[in-house]
């Protein structure tokens, strides 16, 4: 049984940054992903990380902003978030997979964790 965990989260003022992070078992062979889910909306792809560390994709909307990066270490990624926006307020989950396929699908990946809530104030 794979655990994902993230960690990280709250309220932030527009402009601000925050750091997620998210750990998992058996985590140095996975690729690894953020997605996140504003109310009312679809779940979105944010970023993933290639297991090596060596290969990231970003969505449009937060390229140059938010930064992933993976520590093999302590079997953690981390999501650094810069120039925050109140349109980037959503529950961000955390999603592993050794499966290959559109990294930027969500039903590519087989572990998810629980969310955790990021709130960007105007």
């Amino acid at each position: 049984q794979v655990h994902v965990v993230e960690l990280g989260g709250g309220l932030v003022q527009a402009g601000g940054s925050l750091r997620l992070s998210c750990a998992a078992s058996g985590f140095s062979t996975y690729h690894m992903a953020w997605f996140r889910q504003a109310p009312g909306k679809e779940r979105e792809f944010v970023t993933s990380i290639s297991w090596s560390g060596v290969n990231t994709d970003y969505a449009d909307s937060v390229k140059g902003r938010f930064t992933v990066s993976r520590d093999d270490a302590k079997n953690t990624i981390y999501l650094l978030m810069d120039s925050l926006k109140p349109d980037d307020t959503a529950v961000y989950s955390c999603a592993a997979t050794s499966l290959v396929g559109d990294f930027r699908l969500p039903l590519t990946y087989l572990y998810w964790g629980q969310g955790t809530q990021v709130t960007v104030s105007s």
